[in-house]
């Protein structure tokens, strides 16, 4: 039974960290529910402003994308960068509309070798995507090249200790400090403000940078 357990634990981790297959369908809805209000305090957090260009860096379900287009208006253009080939086709069947017209950019891509040009973007948000990477050096190194000079980037996490109570995230997970995640991005030459949103039974944290002014 405990094997079973183990293997039935592992299969959700790894869909977590690259939604995929008919199992990746209900996942990618699960995790528009989930992360809805992580990613909306996020974007609330960059700062996202009509005509900007933006991106949701592991979008998963694509709920982050439909926020982002509303808040850029038909002025700015939203980038969508996902690692998985799955989601990012379940994003341009869903959002066609979009693509076509110019507003909206679907990339595959991970967060250690963004498909993005150095300095493109107003500000970026990936939320619950850097439990699945190593280099998280690499990762906020990456954020801070394609940031214009006045851009936000916000790193979204959730609560260290509330999500290794989780059975899943024992297996394929990196559970990451707050401080180590605000130390990378500081280590990138950004500055930092950390922010938590309340929510049960896992908080939300956010970890905003920018260049100094």
């Amino acid at each position: 039974m405990t094997s079973l357990v183990s293997r039935a634990m592992a299969t959700v981790s790894a869909q977590l960290g690259n939604p995929h297959g008919l199992l990746g369908k209900g996942v990618a809805r699960m995790l528009n529910r989930t992360n809805r209000f992580a990613i909306d305090a996020a974007i609330d957090s960059a700062e996202v402003r009509p005509g900007q260009a933006v991106a949701d860096i592991g979008f998963g379900g694509g709920v982050g994308l439909s926020v982002l287009l509303r808040r850029v208006g038909p002025d700015g253009t939203v980038h969508g960068v996902e690692i998985s080939p799955d989601m990012a086709a379940r994003a341009r069947s869903r959002f066609a509309r979009e693509i076509g017209t110019g507003q909206l950019r679907v990339l595959e891509g991970g967060l250690t070798e963004l498909p993005l040009a150095d300095a493109s973007l107003d500000a970026a948000i990936t939320v619950n995507t850097v439990y699945f990477v190593d280099e998280l050096d690499r990762v906020c190194a990456e954020l801070a090249r394609v940031l214009r000079p006045a851009g936000r980037v916000v790193i979204g996490i959730g609560d260290p200790e509330a999500m290794a109570r989780m059975p899943f995230t024992a297996n394929g997970f990196r559970l990451r400090p707050v401080a180590g995640v605000s130390a990378a991005l500081e280590r990138a030459g950004l500055a930092v403000e950390h922010r938590v949103v309340d929510r049960r039974p896992i908080p939300a944290h956010l970890v905003i940078g920018r260049f100094a002014r």
